[in-house]
């Protein structure tokens, strides 16, 4: 199993981190909005992900019918096969006003593609993901680092490895904690002052 996710940014690997501050996530929030045409799209796309920790292959693929007026929702995760509930209660109000704003329809692509009846790709959501990356200056930014900003915060308020373990369906507590990038923080905290003298 890959556990830092390399993506390719114009031409150089780069291991894909989480948002970790606060700032940072407004900041992308920000930079998604600004998009023209997509930016409520691109803005609620990146919510679901950091609020749901879903990967993005299964995000894109979300209808209306699946979220509108919900609460919850059954997923069967792309990669593991395995059925998830996700929770949505708290991104809610976002869903209804992003559907309110394009018209209100009952069923459809949540994320739709401008090129015809489908929802947009990965590849898409990558471009997306990485152009609002880039406005704040961070070039770490990939389609799993909503993932791992979902897990890194619920981890940070909970101290919960072992559901997230479950929500994530890693193998090991010690995969999830490297997946969201806590092992390296707290091996660089624990050091930071550290001297025998």
């Amino acid at each position: 199993m890959t556990i830092f996710h390399k993506q390719n940014v114009k031409g150089a690997l780069v291991d894909v981190q989480p948002l970790r501050e606060q700032a940072e996530i407004k900041q992308m929030i920000e930079a998604l909005a600004m998009s023209p045409t997509n930016g409520p799209r691109n803005v609620l796309l990146f919510k679901t992900g950091i609020s749901t920790g879903l990967r993005a292959g299964d995000i894109v693929k979300l209808r209306i019918e699946d979220v509108k007026g919900r609460t919850q929702f059954k997923v069967r995760e792309g990669k593991t096969r395995k059925e998830r509930t996700v929770h949505i209660s708290a991104i809610m109000p976002d869903i209804a006003d992003y559907i309110e704003s394009i018209g209100n329809p009952s069923q459809g692509w949540l994320f739709p593609s401008r090129k015809g009846d489908k929802n947009i790709t990965t590849t898409q959501c990558y471009r997306i993901l990485t152009e609002a990356g880039e406005l704040i200056g961070k070039r770490d930014v990939g389609t799993h680092s909503m993932r791992k900003t979902f897990g890194y915060h619920y981890y940070k308020r909970t101290k919960d490895v072992a559901t997230l373990m479950e929500i994530f369906n890693h193998e090991s507590q010690r995969t999830t904690l490297r997946y969201i990038g806590i092992t390296e923080e707290e091996v660089g905290n624990s050091l930071k002052d550290f001297r025998l003298f």
